[in-house]
């Protein structure tokens, strides 16, 4: 008896959160000091930071779509890219 259903997207979705953090690890022990700035948010953040809200925001993006439109998910998919993309640059 299992309480998820564990697909190859699911496994693949946790595979990658759990490397981006070992990577974003591995850069902190690289490069120590976080990267901190100020971004258009007007919040300090460091790398961590943005990997969170990017994280966060894609789960939201996801969540909305399904909401309204349900599936196929490649536009939220394209959308939760280009979150990334801006939390990493702008934020």
């Amino acid at each position: 008896m299992s309480w998820m259903a564990w697909t190859w997207p699911t496994v693949l979705i946790f595979v990658a959160i759990f490397s981006s953090i070992a990577l974003l690890t591995l850069i902190e022990i690289k490069y120590p000091g976080g990267a901190e700035r100020l971004g258009v948010l007007k919040l300090v953040t460091t790398r961590g930071d943005r990997l969170f809200l990017g994280i966060l925001g894609s789960v939201y993006i996801f969540l909305a779509w399904l909401g309204f439109f349900g599936q196929p998910l490649w536009v939220p998919l394209g959308l939760a890219i280009l979150w990334f993309i801006f939390c990493f640059r702008k934020i």
